[in-house]
C-alpha cells in the first residue's frame, strides 16, 4: 500500500469468518481500496482485539477499521493511533464496563432469533436452520449453506467480559443500522448508534449485508475512506 492512502482493515462477527467480507474486498478494489480481513480466532476478546492489531500494524498510513456483529466490540477495543475511523455494520457497541451480552440482550429478540448457548467444550455454534431463518434470510440458498459449512464459533468469553474506554467515544464513526436483522434488532443497533453520535445510515437488509447486499457496505466504507483521506 502506498504511503498517505487510506487503507480498511474488515472484522468479521460470530459464525463467520474473513470470507464474508469478499464481496466488500472486490467492491472497495473496485475504487482503488486496498482492504484486508482480519483473521479473529473468537477464542477470547483480549485474543480477537490482538489479531485485529496484528492485522492494523500490516496497513500503513491511516485505517478505516470496519466491524460486524459481535467485532463492533472488537474494533472498538483497538489501541492502535493509525484507526482514523470506525465503521459499525449491525454490529454491538459496548460502552465502557459493558460486555457483548450486555448490549446483545438488552432488547426482545426477533421471534425467529435461535436460542444460544455453550456446548460442553464451552462453544457456542449457530443452529443450521437459523442462517436462513434470522442471520442471513435474503441470502441465496447455497450461500446459506455455505455460510453455515463454514461458521466459526466463538467462546462464552468472548461476550462476557466488560470492555474498556471505548475508541468510539475518540474517533469519528458510522452505523450501518440494519432495519431486517433478525439477531440485532434495529431498534438495539440504533439505541447504540445514538449514544455513539455516530452517522446512522439505514437500510433494509439482514443481519449479513456484507453477503447480501454488499454495495450498501461498500458505499458506507467509501464515505468513512474519503473523509479519512481528506482529513476531516
Amino acid at each position: 500500500m502506498q504511503e498517505n492512502t487510506v487503507g480498511v482493515v474488515l472484522a468479521h462477527g460470530a459464525w463467520a469468518d474473513g470470507s464474508s467480507w469478499n464481496k466488500v474486498i472486490a467492491g472497495l478494489r473496485s475504487e482503488g481500496v486496498t482492504a484486508v480481513a482480519a483473521p479473529l480466532p473468537l477464542t477470547s476478546l483480549a485474543d480477537d482485539v490482538a489479531t485485529l492489531d496484528g492485522t492494523l500494524e500490516r496497513v500503513g498510513g491511516p485505517v478505516v477499521v470496519v466491524g460486524h456483529a459481535y467485532a463492533g466490540a472488537v474494533i472498538g477495543s483497538t489501541s492502535d493511533q493509525r484507526v482514523a475511523s470506525l465503521v459499525y455494520v449491525a454490529a454491538l457497541a459496548p460502552d465502557e464496563g459493558e460486555t457483548v451480552a450486555d448490549v446483545f440482550y438488552r432488547t426482545e429478540p426477533h421471534p425467529r432469533a435461535p436460542e444460544l448457548g455453550p456446548d460442553h467444550h464451552g462453544l457456542i455454534w449457530l443452529p443450521e436452520d437459523a442462517f436462513a431463518g434470522a442471520f442471513a434470510q435474503h441470502a441465496s440458498a447455497e450461500e446459506q449453506a455455505l455460510l453455515a459449512a463454514t461458521q466459526r464459533p466463538l467462546t462464552a468469553g468472548c461476550i462476557g467480559v466488560p470492555v474498556g474506554r471505548p475508541v468510539w467515544k475518540d474517533r469519528p464513526s458510522r452505523f450501518l443500522v440494519a432495519e431486517e436483522d433478525r439477531m440485532i434488532p434495529a431498534a438495539n443497533q440504533r439505541f447504540m448508534a445514538g449514544r455513539m453520535k455516530a452517522r446512522t445510515i439505514a437500510a433494509p437488509v439482514d443481519h449479513m449485508p456484507m453477503v447480501t447486499a454488499p454495495s450498501t457496505v461498500v458505499g458506507v466504507v467509501m464515505e468513512a475512506v474519503r473523509e479519512a483521506g481528506s482529513g476531516r
